[in-house]
């Protein structure tokens, strides 16, 4: 038997290829071996390139899956919410609770009142949200959430700029280039698909420079690139234009590039010239700000200039602040102005989605991005009929939404925030949110752990009538449920995972071993649910197999579904590296950019058009609240940030103890910082702002600046009686608002530290 196959039979011991698909930044393969039903361990990709090969929370699985702490059996709430005291239920007597509530709800508060909360714990086409989603549909709606925390402030910058999504070239691309920058860009750790940083590595072996640009000096600084430059949180957008500054006053932007394929450079290059505000943005300027040396950004913008094709690697986490949008617009238009658009070895920045193949390319584009004409419009709605959420069908669009443009963030004024979510359930249609929320239908998600303001989001769940949310741990959010159902992992369910960022392959997770306890897949929960609701369950009758198979039918890449199902895995073979925008450069009157003008917007006339406070119709440093030279520094003067580290995803695989031993969970610290507060490593210290205190050890460590702190995010939200997160959750720390391009200020938070306890943190250690 082909040693590929789904099961092969060494002795007493079967080998199933399955997949991981984990919100990390990868879709990666598993074998996993089964031995009498049960998993004794897995391997991954060890065959052609390119090797879908997993990390370590992948090869970790395994004690997720037969963790102690999983739940095994539905279970109803008996204490007060957040208590975590639950019952024992039936299936059958839990489901009947959910539905009886479901319909009293809706028949007392109409469809909107009920608010699904989605989430990336699970990123196959099948299971985690899609079944919540389909069911829900079918009931009359709901209220739906709009933006996502990784990137919004990303998509909305990359819509504005480019029309579309869709900016990343293909990874090997990078080996065409002469420079890399990779600017709060942390690959070795979230991933960015499989292989991203051993083809970094390749390129610095190949004599490609690589300098990174973070406050942290991350793992992707110390082992991918060549120079580090350090920068005060949340001033990137400062730099960036500084760099414009040195390029345009030294002739060194692409003019020919600049005058063919773009509207509104004048208007950029006069803020950058200080016109408008009398301030040139000179390197000075920024130095002051971003506490870089104006020389290492006068030397920076040269060699990116210079040392054409570049590619700036502009990563989500400086986009993750209270503007996070300027930066990545700011980002975009120097990969413009410098010309590195639609060449191999360029980069456009932006949202960093790609494609593979020019046939998808074409045929996805024509569907989802360009500009609407209002007679089209028209035309089409006259058609439509309600599809999807008919909460939805038909809202008009949001004040401060792209709504001219297809694709990114769907504009629906129906829609609320994630970021927004306490305050929409705490006020309602008084507060000005589009619905009066009274029940939560919670799905793939930790809610309250990884969301700002937790605090605020242990009063807004407990208001709620009625909580329903499906689980595998009592996270954080699920002991706020009233009615908690166990759901199984990836290893004991089939389902696809596509690739994070558009690389050329498909997983498929095949089940290895049957659900532990009582847990059921999110599918077969929805299809129970549904008949008791009353409701046609549509595609939840089908099996697995047959919806999998439909959702895969479009995609005329995969040209054999069995063998994709066989081999655990599905590599498309490509003929071309794939270049964003390379029609469009090549051939810009038959291929224009999918923005209103045709051309790459450097000045956006429809966000001028919307008339928004702090949304500039070209990319500015803009300061606030929360910022190192507000006001609340005086009282918190040090900057948290709430980064993505090599143990968790998120908070999905918290628990698992391999990974603990990786990393250990303590907030990072500069020795400078630590001094003045007489801290020392291993010091129990209490990191704390106005919404709330996180008590963790101190680790003292030169790779975080002066000024800032680091809690890696996704740790457990564990307060004691005093209301102290002893957990290490950052988040209780955030802010829950928004930017008005829709970005979430993860990194945008001012706090102090102090010592807690020195006696009680030896006695701890």
């Amino acid at each position: 038997m082909n040693k590929d196959n789904i099961e092969i039979e060494k002795s007493d011991i079967k080998i199933i290829n399955t997949g991981c698909c984990h919100d990390c930044g990868g879709r990666c393969t598993l074998k996993a071996h089964v031995k009498d039903g049960k998993i004794i361990r897995f391997e991954t990709d060890n065959g052609e390139d390119p090797q879908l090969r997993a990390c370590l929370r992948g090869r970790a699985y395994r004690q997720k899956v037969y963790h102690p702490d999983r739940l095994k059996y539905p279970m109803r709430r008996i204490g007060e919410r957040g208590e975590g005291r639950f019952e024992r239920i039936s299936w059958d007597e839990a489901l009947d609770i959910v539905a009886n509530k479901m319909k009293e709800i809706k028949e007392k508060y109409g469809n909107s009142s009920i608010l699904f909360v989605p989430g990336s714990g699970n990123q196959g086409m099948l299971h985690g949200v899609v079944p919540v989603g389909l069911m829900l549909n079918q009931f009359g709606g709901y209220t739906r959430m709009w933006g996502a925390p990784s990137y919004e402030g990303a998509l909305f910058a990359s819509m504005a700029t480019y029309g579309t999504m869709m900016t990343g070239n293909a990874r090997e691309d990078l080996f065409n280039s002469k420079l890399i920058i990779m600017w709060g860009w942390n690959p070795a750790n979230t991933i960015w698909d499989p292989g991203t940083p051993l083809m970094l590595a390749k390129g610095r072996e190949k004599g490609i420079k690589i300098i990174n640009i973070d406050p942290i000096f991350t793992d992707s600084a110390a082992v991918l690139a060549d120079q580090w430059i350090p920068i005060r949180p949340g001033t990137d957008t400062a730099m960036l234009i500084a760099m414009a500054y040195v390029i345009i006053t030294g002739n060194l932007q692409d003019q020919n590039f600049i005058d063919k394929y773009t509207v509104g450079y004048d208007k950029y290059k006069a803020y950058i010239m200080g016109q408008a505000d009398g301030i040139p943005k000179t390197p000075q300027w920024a130095e002051e700000i971003t506490k870089v040396p104006a020389e290492t950004i006068i030397s920076l913008a040269k060699e990116y200039a210079l040392n054409k094709p570049a590619a700036l690697m502009a990563g989500w986490g400086p986009a993750r602040t209270a503007l996070g949008e300027q930066y990545s617009r700011a980002a975009n238009v120097l990969c413009v102005i410098t010309g590195n658009i639609g060449i191999d070895g360029g980069y456009a920045s932006g949202f960093m989605r790609a494609y593979y193949s020019r046939e998808t390319v074409s045929s996805t584009r024509k569907k989802k991005t360009g500009p609407i004409k209002q007679e089209e419009k028209k035309e089409v709605e006259k058609k439509q009929t309600p599809r999807g959420n008919p909460v939805d069908f038909r809202a008009p669009p949001r004040i401060d939404a792209l709504h001219k443009l297809r694709g990114g963030t769907n504009p629906a004024s129906t829609r609320i925030h994630f970021n927004e979510y306490y305050d929409a359930i705490l006020q309602g249609r008084k507060g000005g949110y589009p619905a009066d929320l009274k029940m939560a239908y919670i799905a793939a998600e930790n809610r309250l752990n990884q969301y700002s303001n937790v605090n605020k989001g242990v009063k807004a769940l407990k208001s709620l009538e009625f909580i329903v949310v499906h689980e595998q741990f009592m996270t954080p959010t699920a002991k706020f449920a009233d009615i908690l159902l166990p759901v199984n992992t990836f290893m004991e369910r089939n389902d696809i995972a596509v690739p994070w960022l558009g690389s050329p392959y498909y997983i498929y997770l095949n089940k290895a071993i049957d659900s532990l306890y009582e847990s059921k897949s999110d599918l077969e929960i929805c299809k129970e649910l549904s008949k008791k609701l009353g409701i046609e369950p549509g595609l939840l009758n089908l099996s697995e197999d047959q919806i999998l198979r439909i959702f895969t039918s479009p995609r005329k890449d995969i040209k054999s579904y069995d063998e994709m199902k066989r081999d655990g895995f599905y590599k498309v073979k490509v003929d071309e590296t794939f270049v964003a925008f390379k029609e469009q450069i090549a051939d810009p009157e038959n291929n224009p950019f999918p923005t209103l003008s045709g051309k790459i917007e450097i000045y956006c006339e429809h966000i001028a058009e919307l008339n928004i406070p702090n949304m500039p119709p070209i990319p500015k440093y803009l300061s606030h609240e929360e910022h190192y030279d507000a006001p609340l520094a005086k009282k918190y003067p040090l900057q948290l940030l709430t980064s993505h580290n090599k143990r968790r995803t998120h908070s999905s695989i918290n628990m698992i103890p391999w990974l603990e031993e990786v990393e250990p969970h303590m907030v990072w610290i500069n020795p400078v910082d630590a001094e003045l507060r007489k801290i020392e490593h291993g010091d129990l210290v209490d990191i704390f702002n106005d919404r709330g205190r996180v008590r963790i050890p101190a680790n003292v460590t030169e790779r975080v600046i002066p000024g800032a702190v680091v809690i890696y995010q996704g740790a457990w939200y564990n307060p004691n009686e005093e209301g102290v997160d002893v957990g290490g959750c950052g988040n209780v720390l955030t802010k829950d608002s928004r930017s008005p391009g829709g970005a979430f200020p993860m990194n945008s938070a001012l706090v102090q530290v102090e010592l807690y306890s020195k006696k009680e943190s030896e006695g701890s250690s």
